[in-house]
């Protein structure tokens, strides 16, 4: 009988064990569902408050900046009227060498073509 009482205190035991192990587990992952949760929350105030920080810089930046996007516009506009001319220049010239390339195909065939041909057709 001893021996099956040790038996029946280690089997105890072992069940009180598992139990503690599970509840652990239990314990564990509601900690981090926790943990999860708050560091959201705290990101999201953070992002909120970055996002209110940038708006009003931009908001700031662009009115002071005026004098600086209009000199950016007047320079993108001038860029654009060069490539306009550049263009308007150099049409002439690219649509003459396309036909002259277009003009100077070579239609002799080559012997080792006419061979492979007569070879085929057999």
């Amino acid at each position: 009988m001893n021996s099956n009482a040790g038996i029946q205190e280690l089997m105890a035991a072992e069940q009180k064990a598992s139990q503690i192990v599970a509840e652990a587990r239990l314990g564990r992952g509601d900690r981090l569902k926790q943990a999860k949760e708050s560091a959201a929350s705290t990101i999201a105030s953070y992002r909120s408050s970055k996002e209110l920080e940038f708006q009003s810089s931009a908001l700031n930046l662009g009115d002071s900046n005026s004098t600086s996007s209009l000199l950016l516009q007047g320079q993108t506009k001038a860029d654009m009227e060069k490539m306009k001319k550049e263009y308007e220049g150099n049409s002439g010239k690219a649509l003459q060498v396309l036909l002259s390339k277009c003009c100077e195909v070579d239609l002799t065939v080559s012997k080792a073509r006419i061979r492979s041909a007569q070879k085929a057709a057999m």
